[in-house]
C-alpha cells in the first residue's frame, strides 16, 4: 500500500469543513509533498514520516491566522483518516481519498 499520490483530503475544524489536495511523495520512512486549497494557495508539507500505514505531517497554514496543523492517519488502500490537532485552538478529524 502506497501513500504516493493525490489525494482529496477534507478536514473537520471548528469553523467547518475544510477540502484540499496533497500531493504525496514517500521516500523510505520519509513524507513529502505539496498542499494545495482551493483558493489556489498552496504550502509544502513538513516533517512528514510514514510507518507501515501510518502517516503524519505538519501543514502551515496563514488563513485565517498563521497555525501548524498536525495530522496522524492510517492509510487504507485508497483511503485514509485520522486526527488533527490545531495548536491551542484544539483538535478535529480528517478523512482523505485517493485521487
Amino acid at each position: 500500500m502506497s501513500v504516493d499520490g493525490n489525494w482529496k483530503v477534507t478536514v473537520q475544524t471548528p469553523m467547518g469543513p475544510q477540502d484540499s489536495t496533497i500531493a504525496f511523495k514517500s521516500e523510505g520512512n520519509t513524507l513529502t509533498g505539496t498542499q494545495f486549497a482551493p483558493n489556489g494557495g498552496s504550502a509544502d508539507i513538513q516533517d512528514g514520516q510514514v510507518n507501515g500505514n501510518q502517516v503524519s505531517w505538519n501543514a502551515r497554514i496563514t488563513k485565517p491566522f498563521p497555525l501548524t496543523i498536525e495530522f496522524n492517519g492510517t492509510v487504507d488502500g485508497d483511503t485514509m483518516s485520522g486526527k488533527v490537532k490545531f495548536g491551542m485552538m484544539g483538535s478535529g478529524s480528517f478523512s482523505g481519498t485517493k485521487v
